[in-house]
């Protein structure tokens, strides 16, 4: 394994301190052997993709990082009449299976455009965006349980997902994600669930419309609220977004004024409304505008001014959390994995 890498330069919001070595492992085999030294010899591991769902501590991590980027795509259009079987290596960028998916005319995750990071990444953390997310369309995921030390699959059914969460993430130190099966429609018209999108298209909530124009439509507004990665762009130097929309399980607890969107759970409230009215707004900082703040363009990213520290996103959280607890009594779930403690 390689000398410290500064993993402020690995990560999308750009804050974070040296890792202990950082191992690039290119294949499947590679992952495994680097996982199995590493559990064997009791190394911590963190694996890491895009660096864009994290918080890295300004300590930075006690342990080796391996840099998950294995490639690879095989596609079985035999899997049911009007499907198409996708398997992607978790080394690949999320985004490029999208619009490979959407070249080809099958939809299922065209709304999941403009994500950053890579496929490894997205059962763990069950992406979703505009109506849609990874729990609807994976048919498998191809694991390594450090448990056991056996390569495995396991079918959607058993991958615990939930709202941004799934058994990987609940158990972050048994399961190695390899590859993912998305289970895609052989059909270039795609289901429009979400409210601003549908708006944005010109069509009713529920409707249908070409995936080539939702594709487009999403990067237009992820583009509109900074959630596209600009290197010029500091409203891009972020986390995507930083707390989950939280769930309610009684009418009486909603706001009035509220979005609110169906879920299994209960009711679920849209945090970016929490946060706006509790008196933050687009832009709010501590008092350093250089450091961290608020993103100008979306009140649900945190953002790194160019000179920001762990310690300084994670002191605008507590202020997040505090004002939106103390307003509506509610507590907003930070959303990206926090690594070494960078509080």
């Amino acid at each position: 394994m390689s000398s410290p890498v500064n993993l402020a330069e690995r990560t999308t919001l750009r804050v974070g301190g040296p890792a202990e070595s950082w191992l690039v492992a290119s294949s499947i085999e590679e992952i495994v052997e680097a996982v199995r030294e590493c559990d064997d010899s009791s190394t911590p591991v963190l694996l890491l993709g895009g660096g864009s769902n994290i918080v890295v501590a300004d300590a930075g991590f006690a342990g080796a990082v391996i840099d998950v980027a294995n490639r690879g795509v095989s596609i079985d259009p035999v899997a049911a009449e009007g499907v198409v079987d996708v398997t992607v290596a978790a080394g690949e960028p999320w985004d490029d299976i999208v619009a490979m998916s959407v070249r080809e005319g099958w939809s299922g995750i065209e709304a999941l455009s403009g994500i950053p990071g890579r496929c490894g990444a997205t059962p763990i953390q069950n992406v979703g965006a505009y109506g849609q997310e990874l729990a609807q369309v994976v048919a498998e995921v191809d694991v390594l349980d450090r448990r056991s030390g056996e390569l495995g699959r396991l079918a959607a059914a058993d991958c615990g997902f939930g709202y941004r969460t799934s058994a990987f993430k609940k158990d972050p130190d048994r399961w190695v994600v390899l590859a993912v099966t998305l289970r895609l429609r052989a059909s270039a018209s795609g289901a429009v669930r979400y409210s601003e999108l549908a708006r944005s298209l010109g069509v009713e909530t529920d409707g249908h419309a070409d995936i080539r124009d939702i594709r487009s439509a999403v990067l237009d507004l992820r583009t509109a609220k900074g959630m596209v990665l600009d290197d010029a762009d500091h409203d891009t130097w972020s986390a995507g977004s930083f707390f989950t929309n939280p769930i309610v399980d009684d009418a009486a607890l909603a706001p009035d004024g509220c979005p609110r969107y169906p879920s299994v759970a209960g009711i679920k409230l849209s945090a970016a409304w929490l946060i706006e009215h509790s008196g933050i707004s687009r832009g709010f900082s501590l008092g350093n505008p250089s450091n961290a703040a608020i993103s100008t363009k979306h009140t649900l990213a945190l953002t790194n001014r160019g000179g920001a520290t762990a310690a300084d996103i994670m002191a605008l959280a507590r202020v997040v959390q505090g004002r939106v607890h103390g307003e509506f009594g509610i507590d907003l779930a930070i959303e990206p994995t926090l690594v070494g403690n960078p509080s």
